[in-house]
């Protein structure tokens, strides 16, 4: 192991991590994850898929039948690596009877942050999150989305260089959300990696570089975000009038026509370039030829319905 550690430049490096319940339910059934320093990297999945019990394990809140790998470049469970990493916890609650200032103070003392810099880090993170007017109000008087954002502050009370997030933007209205959006970003750029697990594809979509597809325990996709959309689900050309005069050649294709538009299915350019052909043959002008891209949801549902999933290869970094 501490060869491995020596060689890995993750900050988290998930190697054939196992959780099997009783004797028969397996939850996870190795899972290979791998997140570069600096980055955000999202983690989805169906209901069921594993995705929670992966990241409680990472906190050391559940512990895995089987699990190898590394936090921060130290083996999982280093105590020294789990004080540099923030985490907000699925449906998380505070002592009711605290007021925001006080729990941010609480969590920070938690995290060992000195007394003397606890007071100013809460002033800065209430504002942060837009608390501020309510930091000596009671938590028992928050909305589900005042407590989220006090949430995500707990998570970075300890200038964490790893701040693991499930489903941050849970109870969020859509400023919410894009705030919180904003913010990771702003991580990001101040060099901190960020872990999310959501269901919100398109919060993710927006935020993440790389992602991992969680599926009946295993990774069924994962790389970067423009790798894993790359392809064309079809391609779109709008013309500039009516296509009946090219209607039966196009169908040859397999091309569909509606109206000024012709579509495509799949990615083949060389179909793409004979439809156009058979649009200028007839003197019909072209406005737009536009790739339709997959989407993380398109990713997700054809992840789901490959059946059986194969575990993911161990992607090693060199050394150094």
């Amino acid at each position: 192991m501490e060869g491995l550690t020596e060689m890995t430049n993750w900050a988290v490096d998930l190697i054939d991590v196992r959780k099997t319940y009783g004797r028969t339910v397996e939850a996870l059934r190795g899972v290979n994850i791998q997140v570069g320093r600096g980055e955000i990297f999202g983690l989805l999945g169906p209901n069921g898929a594993g995705k929670s019990t992966l990241v409680k394990i990472m906190m050391t809140v559940v512990r895995p039948t089987h699990a190898l790998g590394t936090l921060l470049g130290r083996p999982l469970g280093h105590r020294g690596k789990l004080e540099r990493t923030g985490y907000l916890p699925e449906n998380h609650r505070f002592p009711h009877y605290l007021t925001g200032a006080q729990v941010l103070d609480y969590y920070g003392a938690l995290g060992k942050v000195p007394r003397t810099r606890r007071r100013a880090k809460a002033k800065e993170l209430l504002d942060r999150v837009w608390l501020t007017q309510w930091a000596d109000t009671k938590v028992d008087k928050y909305s589900k989305g005042m407590l989220q954002r006090l949430g995500i502050a707990q998570a970075l009370m300890n200038d964490p260089e790893l701040i693991v997030l499930d489903e941050p933007t849970d109870g969020l209205d859509p400023v919410g959300r894009r705030d919180v959006r904003e913010l990771l970003i702003e991580l990001k750029n101040m060099g901190a990696t960020v872990f999310l697990n959501s269901h919100m594809l398109s919060e993710l979509e927006m935020v993440c570089d790389r992602v991992a597809i969680l599926v009946q325990g295993l990774v069924a996709r994962q790389g970067r975000l423009a790798q894993l959309t790359e392809r064309a689900i079809e391609y779109r050309i709008t013309a500039a009038k009516d296509l009946a005069d090219a209607h039966s050649k196009l169908a040859v294709l397999g091309a569909s026509v509606d109206g000024r538009t012709v579509r495509l299915a799949g990615d083949e350019l060389g179909k793409v370039n004979e439809a156009i052909d058979i649009l200028r043959e007839r003197g019909i002008p072209i406005e737009s030829v536009e790739p339709q891209r997959f989407s993380l949801e398109d990713i997700l549902v054809e992840a789901m319905g490959d059946g059986a999933v194969a575990p993911a290869p161990i992607a090693r970094p060199a050394k150094g």
